[in-house]
């Protein structure tokens, strides 16, 4: 089917123009609230800035070491399954993802 491109297309902003007057109809006479719904992880509180003293802070979550079939990437620190170890220099070892 061919398209003629030189006839006038349909205004576009004739469309936002007519669903502008409604939305403005529709609306009315109705107030809207100005408050705003703040959570409290919204608050300063919930932040630690850079030189806090967390001393009297707990560990929340449990730390296991390395198994046996674990190793730490010496490149980007990560725990890797030993089947990604790519190459060791000097007794490092390096994972495929930082050799590759």
């Amino acid at each position: 089917m061919a398209t003629d491109y030189d006839a006038p297309r349909n205004n576009d902003e004739d469309k936002e123009a007519e669903s502008l007057e409604a939305l403005q109809a529709n609306r009315g006479g109705s107030t809207q609230s100005s408050s705003v719904d703040v959570e409290d992880a919204d608050t300063a509180e919930g932040i630690d800035l850079p030189g806090a003293d967390l001393s009297g802070e707990e560990l929340l979550i449990q730390v296991i070491p390395p198994q046996d079939d674990e190793f730490t990437c010496a490149s980007c620190f990560l725990v890797r399954h030993r089947s990604q170890i790519a190459s060791e220099k000097d007794g490092q070892q390096f994972c495929s993802d930082c050799v590759g």
